[in-house]
């Protein structure tokens, strides 16, 4: 343990940086660490000041022969700033020092700007991102400056340094991106919402005997570490996984009080998780009796959740005993067996057999087994309906074939033959549990959760969301919804106004993307429009979004065959792994369990060791992951290999053959659309894109 008179703090340019080395070397610089919080004043430390640094209180620690660690001392404070081989740690401490930030009072590390004679474009490994094989139009010699008008207070108080004023007024939209690298990144978000258009706030104003290491932009970037415990947590995990950082323009949705159901959106990467996280933590600590339910749509997603919940409330573990975090369908099924007892799920096999048995009762129907088993499941299932006069005067979203009232008659004869059958014989759909809750829940004298917060929203169905209404009823603060309307790629749209679920006025949208570099998340964009809007008139801009740091172009291509295609993007692969990326850092995937071989044959040419994920499959420490772009949600790596984006794969003929009426093929077309979205997005600083040709029409508005 540290001196109760010093404080021992970790930065993120450490971990950052301690990634980058090998095994052994790590190893041995956990045990530097180690040994130094356990006493700083260890004379084998073999500290010394690093003399050509601007800040004097710049040290370095000898770890082996060449391996420097940098720390930051002060009388009251030792920090972990960075480490690396002996040139390069150097390097780094001449090129930075510590200051508070003289307008908002944050503890930040600034470059020093006359060590920065140009700003140019960063080049990278040509084996790791080839150019794109579209070309870009020229662009014009001279643009406009975008802070010219900006006033000096303003730029401060945006966190911006003191020394890089001038720079920043120099900045047009060509220079921006790369300028923003060099700032702290309050200062460098800030100035990118400016840019596109946005009103950015400007950072919070301490008191001047504030400390400037608890301002909220320095915890973004420094942590006090009190014991081995916490140390050893940091080393276990990433950054961004130990911290689980909120920004502060983020903590007013999470400490918002609403007086009815609220919804946050945002792009791939905008910490819509995080929000939902902080929001359940938050719930639980401001309500002490209280129960939150933290749910998502998948067990996969649910378990992902345990483990950052239990990263947020590490030093608060009595709010875990009230938070419960489960699959949504896990919760439903538990619930009916309290009440009901175990509930006998009906297949789909089970519906498609009856469906067409009665079906074939039915003379001069022009309808397939397709359509039928859609109508069922999106309309007769999913609303629950029981009567004719029900299926007469649904709304059919998402089925835009126009029904006659006697098709409509005669259909529903067939519904409700199987619809009986299946009663008969104690069958249930997972529609069917939800709706039979939501009628047993206004029953109950108290209710079953005060709280529920429900990540990846876009995807909940018709009678989820109608059992989560029965549970929040009226309450304020009861239902908080986070999710991304680009990403829906399980569900059909329809209204939640309709079914007592209003989020008009408390809807937000997060337009900091802090996990997919610019360049990716630009070119993903374009498989969406500038807006997407629900079925109630919420809209979800898209266009506001930026990024926060910058990276290479995306890579998409186009091969002649199978063999080559493998050939190529495993050489891509084995070149990222000897770029020095760990395997787990890497993720692969494919339309569907068809191209699977596909992508792994890639991987073992690559000489990589890899694991298909599924719904009970995880990500492994040490292995690349694949899987089907289904299973992509709620993942991120460092590099991504989206492969078999042939034409007929995706968008998937058998469900483009399967419409009726070609005016669903937008609803196919859409949900493919995101399906690619998805997966392209997982990526945060490497992404390739490649198909057989004929590829997939969507790789040419990728490219474009």
């Amino acid at each position: 343990m540290v001196c109760d008179s010093m404080d021992f703090r970790i930065a993120d340019t450490f971990t950052d940086s301690l990634a980058r080395l090998t095994g052994d070397e790590q190893k041995a610089v956990k045990t530097t660490v180690f040994d130094m919080q356990v006493n700083p004043a260890n004379p084998g430390m073999q500290l010394h000041r690093v003399d050509q640094s601007k800040d004097k209180n710049f040290w370095s620690a000898r770890v082996g022969s060449d391996i420097r660690l940098i720390v930051h001392k002060s009388a009251s404070s030792l920090l972990l700033c960075f480490v690396d081989h002996h040139d390069k740690a150097y390097a780094w401490t001449e090129r930075r020092k510590l200051e508070v930030h003289p307008t908002t009072g944050a503890a930040q590390f600034v470059e020093v700007r006359e060590r920065v004679e140009e700003i140019r474009v960063p080049k990278y490994v040509e084996e790791l991102a080839p150019p794109m094989r579209v070309q870009v139009a020229a662009v014009p010699a001279t643009k406009p400056l975008l802070f010219a008008q900006t006033s000096e207070a303003l730029l401060l108080g945006f966190g911006v340094p003191v020394e890089w004023l001038d720079e920043v007024r120099k900045a047009d939209e060509d220079s921006l991106l790369d300028l923003a690298e060099h700032l702290p990144a309050e200062a460098s978000e800030a100035l990118l919402e400016l840019a596109t258009g946005g009103t950015p706030k400007t950072a919070l104003v301490v008191q001047p005997d504030a400390d400037p290491f608890e301002h909220p932009d320095a915890l973004r970037r420094f942590r006090v570490v009190a014991n081995v415990e916490e140390l050893e947590r940091a080393f276990k995990y990433p950054w961004e996984k130990w911290t689980i950082f909120l920004h502060p323009d983020q903590r007013q949705f999470v400490e918002r009080n609403y007086n009815g159901p609220a919804r946050v959106s945002g792009s791939a990467g905008t910490g819509k998780t995080i929000v939902a996280l902080h929001r359940a933590a938050h719930l639980a600590r401001a309500n002490p009796d209280t129960r939150v339910l933290l749910t998502t749509f998948s067990e996969a997603l649910a378990t992902a959740l345990r483990a950052k919940l239990r990263y947020l409330i590490s030093s608060e573990p009595h709010l875990g005993e009230r938070i419960e975090v489960a699959a949504l369908d896990a919760v439903g099924l538990r619930l009916f067996e309290a009440s009901f007892g175990k509930a006998k799920l009906a297949t789909s096999d089970d519906v498609r057999t009856r469906l067409a048995k009665h079906m074939a009762k039915v003379s001069g129907s022009r309808f397939g087994e397709a359509f039928l088993f859609g109508e069922w499941q999106q309309i007769v299932d999913a609303w629950q309906l029981q009567t004719w006069e029900d299926y007469r005067d649904v709304k059919r979203l998402g089925r835009k074939i126009r029904l006659s009232d006697a098709q409509r008659q005669s259909l529903w004869s067939v519904f409700d033959a199987v619809r009986q059958e299946l009663q008969a014989e104690g069958l249930i759909s997972m529609a069917g549990v939800f709706m039979r809750l939501a009628g047993e829940i206004p029953k109950r004298k108290h209710p079953l959760f005060e709280h529920v917060v429900l990540d990846e929203a876009q995807d909940v169905s018709v009678a989820q969301l109608k059992f989560l209404a029965a549970v929040g009823g009226a309450r304020p603060n009861a239902l908080f919804f986070v999710g991304d309307l680009g990403q829906r790629i399980f569900q059909i749209a329809f209204s939640w106004k309709s079914l007592g679920v209003d989020v008009r006025g408390r809807s937000r949208t997060l337009t900091v993307n802090y996990r997919t570099s610019h360049q990716i998340r630009s070119q993903a964009d374009r498989l969406l429009g500038e807006e997407i809007a629900d079925v109630d008139g919420n809209v979800e801009p898209r266009k506001g979004t930026v990024s926060v740091f910058n990276g290479p172009a995306p890579t998409v291509r186009e091969f002649k065959s199978e063999a080559l295609e493998i050939e190529g993007v495993g050489d891509w692969i084995k070149a990222q792994s000897e770029a020095g990326l760990a395997p787990h850092e890497i993720g692969t995937f494919v339309r569907s369990e068809a191209e699977l071989e596909r992508a792994r044959q890639a991987l073992q040419r690559a000489g990589m060791p890899f694991v298909v994920l599924d719904e009970k499959v995880q990500s492994v420490v040490g292995k690349a992951s694949v899987a089907t772009m289904h299973f992509a949600k709620g993942l991120e790596f460092r590099t991504v290999a989206v492969m078999a984006c042939d034409d007929e794969v995706i968008p998937l003929q058998s469900r483009i053959e399967s419409v009726s009426d070609e005016s669903d093929l937008d609803e196919v077309y859409a949900t493919e659309r995101h399906l690619l979205y998805v997966a392209c997005t997982r990526a945060r600083d490497f992404l390739h894109v490649s198909g057989v040709a004929p590829a997939s029409e969507f790789l040419a508005d990728l490219s474009e």
